[in-house]
């Protein structure tokens, strides 16, 4: 991992804790054991993130070894990393400071850990990587298997039950709220999971099952059961979900606006 020198993220960080700690004297101390008594942001999720998966079968201290060796091989974790805490930040309008997702956002966790059990994956420690994907399963009731390829930048909203498959693609800048489903479609083998593309916003509850694509900046509606290719820019709805119109904004994942109102429909109500 190469130094950070300058990190805006990590100040950021440290300073709204350290006024946080001085408004709230009870919080102080967990907040120096957790962001204020380490010199990088790295080092804070270590430890934090291992204290989180701690059980009697892997301590905090174990794990914490395993983080650290991932964030020490990978300059993409940190990176991912920042871009995810940021992502949340900005997007979670019940998030109001930048140490809340780093702190008490499980999704944040999940999505953090799965980076560590993918780098394991990629360097063929299947077991230890498996090891990691059940311990993020039973704490974080978020299930992605360390297979999955999962890009930066991305925010899992709520994420109780979220579950990503094996082959699942899911690049930047994608929002996924909870009780999603990115999931086969029976005993097939091989690349069977969906493919999601930049900017997509998945609302709640949806299932997004088979090799199929959800194409850049599209839009699936909470409740929806995707079974087929979702072209660009679309918004899709139903059971099984079908194109509705086209999204309103480019890349819906940024603006999390669950309304259906497709572009067509807010150009003709604006004129």
């Amino acid at each position: 991992m190469n130094t950070i020198e300058k990190d805006p993220v990590w100040d950021m960080l440290r300073k709204t804790s350290y006024e946080q700690a001085q408004r709230e004297p009870i919080l102080a101390s967990f907040l120096h054991a957790t962001i204020l008594n380490h010199n990088t942001l790295e080092d804070a999720l270590s430890f934090h993130l291992a204290n989180k998966l701690d059980s009697p079968t892997a301590s905090a201290l174990l794990l914490r070894e395993i983080i650290e060796e991932a964030l020490n091989e990978s300059d993409n974790i940190s990176q991912a990393m920042r871009a995810d805490m940021i992502a949340t930040y900005e997007r979670d309008s019940a998030c109001d400071c930048l140490y809340t997702p780093f702190l008490f956002y499980k999704g944040f966790h999940a999505l953090q850990a799965y980076r560590v059990a993918h780098w394991l994956w990629n360097n063929e420690r299947f077991p230890l990587a498996s090891f990691i994907q059940n311990h993020i399963s039973t704490a974080f009731s978020v299930d992605i298997h360390p297979a999955a390829t999962i890009g930066k930048g991305i925010m899992l909203d709520h994420a109780t039950g979220i579950v990503i498959g094996e082959t699942a693609v899911i690049e930047d800048n994608v929002s996924i709220m909870q009780s999603v489903t990115l999931g086969g479609t029976g005993k097939e083998t091989g690349d069977r999971h969906p493919k999601i593309r930049q900017g997509v916003l998945i609302g709640a509850g949806s299932k997004i099952l088979g090799n199929i694509e959800v194409g850049e900046g599209s839009h699936v509606s909470s409740g929806s059961v995707v079974l087929k290719d979702v072209p660009a820019h679309s918004v899709v709805a139903g059971v099984p979900a079908k194109v509705i119109g086209k999204a309103s904004i480019d890349q819906p994942a940024l603006d999390m606006n669950q309304d259906l109102r497709c572009r067509d429909e807010i150009d003709s109500s604006s004129d």
